[in-house]
C-alpha cells in the first residue's frame, strides 16, 4: 500500500504547541484518503518549535496531491496551536511543501495546498478554484472595513485586540513587547513624575535634560548639546524624525511678508531675498495644517495652545540648512510678528521651539500615524480580504503587513482613542489629532508615498544643491533596491501586461484600497485597477518601502528588511530573486556605513540593517 512521510513544523512562539488531537487526510486527483491520526507512542507531539515526522499509510493510490487537510480536536482543554508547514514524500520520493504559518483554534480544520504560488488563470481543476473561492469567502467574513472616524482611512472591524482574527493577533510575546514598550516609554518620559511640568510654566530651558535623562546615545547627546543652534534646527528637517515637510521654496507666499532688510544679515551672498529664491537657495516648511486645529481642553486646570507656524530656511555657503524667518501663525499682521535671528536671543529661540513643538504633532499625527500605520493596515486588510494565500503577491506582501492591524487596533485602544495617551500628553489632544487627519486626507495622494516623485515635488532632489539631505540618499537606494525584487517577482509571475490585467484578485485588491481605504477619493491618485507590468512594480514596491523604510524613517526600528523567516515562498527563481535582494541592501548598508564613519551627526535610520518589514515589527 502507498507510503507518505509526513512531517509537521509547530511554531517557536509562546503557547504555539498543541495536547489536542491532530488529523491529517490526503487529498489526490484519483481519490481521498481516510482521516490519519498523527500521533507517536510514549512522544509528546506538537510541542512548541518541535519538528515531527511521521508515516502515513494509505489504502490506494491517490493521484496527484492537492490539498492537506488538517483536524484538530479537543484532547483536555482547547489550546490554539501555530503550524508552519507541512512538507510530504510522496511513495515515489517527491517532497511537496504545504506552508501555512496560521493558527488553528478550538476545534478547527484548515485546509492547505502546496506552496506553488499561482494566478487564478493558473488554476484549471475544480477542487483548486473551490478551494481559493472558498479562502476568500472566510476572510471577507473575518476581515470586515469599519469607519473608526469619519473622514478616516477606513480601518479593520474590531473594537479591540481580541476581537480579530487569530492569525493577525500579536502572539504572546509580541503582546507583551507591546506593554513593556508602551510602559517604558512612559517611564523614559517621565509622564507620571513630571507630569506637574507639563501643567504649568517651565523655569529652566534645563528642564528638558531631565525629561530626556535616560535616553543616551551619540545622536541625543549630540542633539542636546546643540538644539538651540540654528544649524541643528535645519538639520532636524532634513534628517530628523520629520525629513517630509522641508520643499524649495519657488515664491515667496503674500501670507509671508519677509523683506530683503529683514533677513539681510542671515543672506551671504549679497544678492536680495527674490534673487536667493530664484537660485534655489531658500527653502519653506509651512504648517498650514495645524491652522484652527482646537488645542487640548481635557484638563480644566491646564491652557494648551497650538501655532500654525511658516518657517523660512536658507542654505549658507557652507550648505548649512538655517532658519532666516519664523511667523508663528498664518495671517500676517500686527499680532502676528516675524521672529528673525536678529531678535533676541530668546525670542528667537522661543519662535524656533514653537515651529518645532508643530513639527512634532505633525510628525506624530500626519508623517507617523496616517501615513505609515493606517495606510499600511489599509494594505493589510485589501490583501487579507483579495488575495488567497495561494497568490503571489499575497505571499510577497504578507511579511510587510505583519502586526500592522494588530497594532493599529492597539493604538486606538490606547492611544488615539478618548483619554488615551494623546489626550494625556499632546497638545493636540481631545480631539485635535482627529481633525488633522481628516484634514490630512484630503491631500494624501498615491504620489506622495512613490518615494522618488515625493522628492522631486518638493524640489528636494538635487543632490548638488543638497548635499546632506541623506533621507533622500539613502531612501533612494532602499526605493530602487525594493523597486528591483519586486519587478522580478512580477516578471516571474505575469509573462505580459494582460495578465496583469486579466488577474481579477490583484484587481479586487487595488480596487479594495481605493474604494475603502482612500475612501474613493479621485484627487488620491491612488489606482482603481492596474494595466502594466510597470505599474504593478511601483504598487508593490509604494506597499513595501511604506510599510518598512518610510516608517522607519520617520519612527525607527529594529529587525530587517528583506529577511523572510516565513517561507510563503517555495519557488526557487524567487529564492535566487530574494538573494539578489539581501545582496543589494547589504550593499547600500556598507555605503550609509562608509559615509557615516566621519560623520558627528550619522543617519542610519534607513540603512537596511536597521529597516523592520513592517511597521509593527
Amino acid at each position: 500500500m502507498p507510503s507518505y512521510t509526513v512531517t509537521v513544523a509547530t511554531g517557536s512562539q509562546w503557547f504555539a504547541g498543541t495536547d489536542d488531537y491532530i488529523y491529517l487526510s490526503l487529498v489526490g486527483s484519483a481519490g481521498c484518503s481516510e482521516k490519519h491520526l498523527l500521533d507517536k507512542p510514549f512522544y509528546n507531539d506538537f510541542e512548541r518549535g518541535a519538528v515531527d515526522s511521521y508515516d502515513v499509510t494509505v489504502d490506494e493510490e491517490l493521484g496527484d496531491i492537492q490539498l492537506i487537510k488538517i483536524e484538530k480536536r479537543k484532547y483536555w482543554l482547547h489550546d490554539d496551536w501555530y503550524l508552519k508547514y507541512i512538507t510530504l514524500k510522496t511513495p515515489c520520493g517527491d517532497y511537496i511543501e504545504f506552508p501555512c504559518y496560521r493558527w488553528i483554534s478550538g476545534e478547527g480544520e484548515i485546509v492547505l495546498r502546496d506552496g506553488r504560488a499561482k494566478l487564478a488563470c493558473d488554476d484549471q481543476i475544480h477542487i483548486l478554484k473551490q478551494h481559493r473561492r472558498k479562502e476568500l469567502e472566510t476572510r471577507q467574513k473575518q476581515y470586515r472595513w469599519m469607519e473608526w472616524n469619519p473622514g478616516f482611512p477606513l480601518s479593520i472591524d474590531a473594537k479591540c485586540h481580541r476581537d480579530l482574527p487569530r492569525d493577525i493577533q500579536f502572539d504572546s510575546e509580541k503582546g507583551v513587547d507591546f506593554v513593556l514598550n508602551y510602559s517604558k516609554a512612559m517611564e523614559n518620559l517621565f509622564i507620571n513624575r513630571f507630569m506637574h511640568m507639563f501643567q504649568s510654566s517651565w523655569s529652566d530651558f534645563a528642564d528638558f535634560e531631565k525629561i530626556f535623562v535616560k535616553i543616551s546615545n551619540t545622536i541625543s547627546e549630540r542633539v542636546m548639546n546643540h538644539w538651540q543652534e540654528d544649524f541643528m534646527f535645519g538639520y532636524q528637517f532634513l534628517n530628523g524624525c520629520n525629513p517630509v515637510l522641508i520643499r524649495r521654496c519657488t515664491k515667496l507666499p503674500e501670507k509671508l511678508p519677509v523683506t530683503t532688510e529683514m533677513v539681510e544679515c542671515s543672506l551671504e551672498r549679497q544678492l536680495t531675498l527674490e534673487q536667493e529664491v530664484k537660485q534655489g537657495n531658500i527653502f519653506i516648511v509651512d504648517f498650514e495644517l495645524l491652522d484652527g486645529i482646537d488645542a487640548n481642553k481635557t484638563d480644566p486646570c491646564t491652557l494648551q495652545f497650538l501655532a500654525a507656524p511658516i518657517c523660512l530656511l536658507y542654505k549658507n555657503l557652507a550648505n548649512k540648512i538655517v532658519p532666516i524667518a519664523i511667523q508663528l501663525n498664518q495671517v500676517p499682521g500686527d499680532e502676528n510678528p516675524i521672529f528673525l535671528p536678529s531678535d533676541e536671543k530668546y525670542d528667537w529661540l522661543l519662535a524656533k521651539i514653537w515651529v518645532r513643538s508643530s513639527d512634532f504633532h505633525v510628525h506624530q499625527t500626519i508623517t507617523h500615524l496616517l501615513c505609515t500605520h493606517l495606510v499600511s493596515e489599509v494594505f493589510g486588510i485589501a490583501m487579507y480580504r483579495q488575495l488567497p494565500a495561494v497568490h503571489p503577491i499575497f505571499k510577497l506582501l504578507v511579511a510587510h503587513v505583519r502586526y500592522t492591524i494588530a497594532i493599529n487596533t492597539k493604538a486606538r485602544e490606547q492611544l488615539i482613542c478618548e483619554y488615551g495617551l494623546f489626550d494625556k500628553a499632546n497638545a493636540t489632544g481631545g480631539g485635535g489629532h482627529v481633525q488633522m487627519v481628516q484634514r490630512a486626507m484630503q491631500d494624501l495622494t498615491y504620489a506622495s508615498l512613490c518615494f522618488p516623485e515625493n522628492i522631486k515635488a518638493r524640489g528636494m532632489d538635487s543632490k548638488e544643491d543638497i548635499p546632506t539631505y541623506f533621507y533622500r540618499d539613502d531612501g533612494l537606494l532602499v526605493w530602487e533596491a525594493i523597486k528591483t525584487f519586486t519587478a522580478e517577482v512580477v516578471d516571474i509571475y505575469y509573462e505580459s501586461d494582460q495578465v496583469v490585467q486579466d488577474d481579477q484578485e490583484l484587481q479586487d485588491f487595488v480596487k479594495d484600497v481605493y474604494v475603502y481605504g482612500m475612501r474613493g477619493r479621485k484627487a488620491s491618485g491612488f489606482p482603481k485597477s492596474i494595466r502594466t507590468k510597470e505599474k504593478l512594480t511601483e504598487y508593490l514596491t509604494v506597499v513595501i518601502f511604506t510599510a518598512s523604510a518610510q516608517h522607519a524613517a520617520v519612527n525607527f526600528g529594529q529587525l530587517f528588511l528583506g529577511m523572510y523567516p516565513e517561507e510563503h515562498f517555495i519557488e526557487k527563481p524567487v529564492k535566487e530573486a530574494m538573494a539578489r535582494f539581501r545582496k543589494n541592501l547589504d550593499a547600500i548598508v556598507s555605503v550609509i556605513a562608509e559615509r557615516n564613519k566621519h560623520k558627528k551627526l550619522p543617519y542610519y535610520y534607513l540603512s537596511p540593517d536597521r529597516i523592520p518589514n513592517s511597521v509593527a515589527i
